[in-house]
């Protein structure tokens, strides 16, 4: 599993409108191949009388699975672009469409490679850039007696401390980014003076937001 990674929060529109041609972009997190193209048919049923529907995805740890389509458009002025504004973004596990209602005015080779890498990029923020990063669920076991030092603790070193069971003793489920969890029980240990409970649960990604920046395809 990676460490961590950049994708889509879920789906995500905008449109825009270019020499009265309308762009829908719709984005959204794809897994698997089966899932992002689920997600084009749904967008090709939809927009069932669209000039276009053209999409790309970008799937895998390595990237191993993207795909471009143009969908009529002039070859690689549509799906490419589309899958360039994903690279560019290092999104993974995303799926984009594209949808073109013709106005009337020719865009020519160009015009089309900006106006759908621009659509797409707007798609994108739509949806929310997110940072997906690994970490590992740990309980911490304690008397009461402990709880309010070992809580302002981990509050100020902004661990993320996502349920108290309060039992017969408190037990704290915290996660810890991997690569961190011997530091941390060695420091935990040590701030209960050994009288905390430690215990290694499993591994879960964590979604962080991503500040949105304007780095679009004019």
């Amino acid at each position: 599993m990676l460490q961590r990674y950049f994708t889509v929060k879920g789906y995500g529109e905008e449109e825009i409108e270019i020499e009265r041609s309308r762009f829908i972009a719709q984005v959204n997190r794809a897994e698997t191949e089966e899932e992002a193209l689920a997600f084009i048919g749904q967008i090709r049923k939809k927009h069932w009388d669209a000039t276009h529907n053209c999409s790309a995805y970008l799937i895998g740890e390595r990237d191993q699975i993207q795909k471009a389509d143009d969908d009529g458009e002039p070859s690689g002025t549509a799906g490419k672009p589309i899958l360039e504004v994903l690279k560019k973004r290092n999104l993974k596990d995303t799926v984009v469409v594209v949808t073109r209602y013709f106005g009337g005015i020719k865009l020519g080779a160009g015009g089309l490679i900006r106006a759908y890498g621009k659509s797409a990029t707007r798609g994108v923020d739509a949806a929310q850039v997110i940072e997906r990063v690994l970490h590992r669920e740990i309980t911490i076991r304690i008397p009461y007696t402990l709880l309010g030092r070992v809580e302002n603790e981990l509050r100020t070193r902004a661990i993320r401390l996502s349920q108290i069971d309060y039992t017969d003793a408190v037990t704290l489920h915290v996660e810890v980014p991997m690569g961190e969890e011997e530091a941390f029980s060695a420091w935990m240990t040590d701030l209960t003076h050994g009288q905390g409970e430690i215990r290694f649960l499993e591994e879960r990604y964590v979604d962080f937001p991503v500040l949105q920046h304007s780095a679009e395809e004019e």
